[in-house]
């Protein structure tokens, strides 16, 4: 029976399957090798230690391979740890993947459905146009309805993508009430097609990773190649608007070092970078609380370092 990390507590004799998700070699004080890893099912992540025997375990498995475990639960450093006894892959016959790849708590459905409303509000026909093409695309929507928003950062989770589009859709719609010059239609449109390229970048079948393109193209170009591609098969489709469509893609990761082609060079471009900052940081605080809560119990009041916020953060 399958074992998931929430449930782990301390002392606990465990033997049950998880992901790999890192796995990296140390030398101790004492002069001695041992293996650290980070396994995870879709209730969380928990670190364990390979203490004896690293160099015939070492070989038996990888980073993406589902792994049965044998081992003991100890607090360390106020945390759960899983001390590996021993350590086995196994296919993907033999376990259940849903079990593995964590996933959005709202349905996809009704998150599209309430996406589709809202994107309602879009004025400009040719924006109107070109965003409900590619979301009912037959090819698309079903890509679209699982991705995650990330790997590891953020949303990263089936369904994720969805989930932090719709949330900055969400808050577009505020920004343009209280900025009454922004173009509520461009920033909706930022909202939807900014990340979409991930849909090709990752895969999410087995594990979250990178495919092929990905790698050598990235999420980036291939969001401004789609946009090329819809809206050349709209009729008269405004060359300039078009090419503000395609800047607010390239730029949205706010600056050249963070993989942007281009800064952002006009408000709404600004705006949907901006946000999407945003929405990334707060969910990838709120992943980050909910596991050190769960990690360390509820009386906890300090996090662990955050070397991504270069902080610890206060729980209570």
């Amino acid at each position: 029976m399958k074992t998931f990390v929430k449930d782990l507590q301390e002392k606990q004799s465990i033997h049950t399957t998880f992901l790999v998700k890192e796995k990296s070699r140390h030398m101790g004080k004492n002069g001695k090798a041992y293996l650290t890893v980070k396994l995870g099912d879709k209730s969380g992540d928990i670190d364990g230690r390979i203490w004896d025997n690293i160099e015939d375990f070492g070989q038996r498995f990888d980073i993406d391979d589902f792994v049965s475990v044998k081992g003991f639960v100890q607090a360390f450093q106020g945390r759960n740890q899983l001390v590996v006894n021993t350590i086995d892959t196994v296919t993907t016959m033999d376990i259940e993947l849903k079990d593995y790849l964590p996933a959005s708590e709202r349905d996809p459905e009704d998150m599209f459905n309430e996406l589709l409303t809202l994107l309602e509000k879009i004025k400009n026909p040719f924006l109107r146009q070109l965003v409900f093409n590619t979301l009912k695309d037959s090819q698309i929507k079903p890509l679209f309805l699982v991705c995650p928003a990330a790997k590891t950062i953020h949303h990263a989770y089936l369904g994720g993508l969805l989930e932090h589009t719709l949330s900055i859709c969400g808050v577009m719609e505020f920004m343009a009430k209280h900025y009454r010059d922004l173009d509520l239609d461009l920033l909706l449109y930022g909202a939807v097609f900014h990340d979409i390229g991930k849909i090709w970048e990752l895969t999410f079948e087995t594990s979250l990773s990178y495919t092929d393109v990905g790698r050598l193209v990235g999420h980036i170009p291939l969001g401004s190649e789609l946009v090329e591609k819809k809206a050349s098969e709209i009729p008269n489709f405004p060359y300039d608007l078009k090419n503000k469509c395609k800047h607010i893609i390239l730029s949205h990761h706010g600056k050249l070092e963070y993989g942007s082609p281009k800064r952002p060079k006009f408000i709404e471009a600004y705006v949907v970078s901006q946000i999407d900052e945003l929405d990334s940081r707060i969910n990838q605080l709120q992943n980050f609380f909910k596991s050190e809560k769960t990690a360390a119990g509820e009386d906890t009041r300090w996090s662990k370092y955050h070397k991504d916020f270069d902080r610890y953060f206060f729980l209570d």
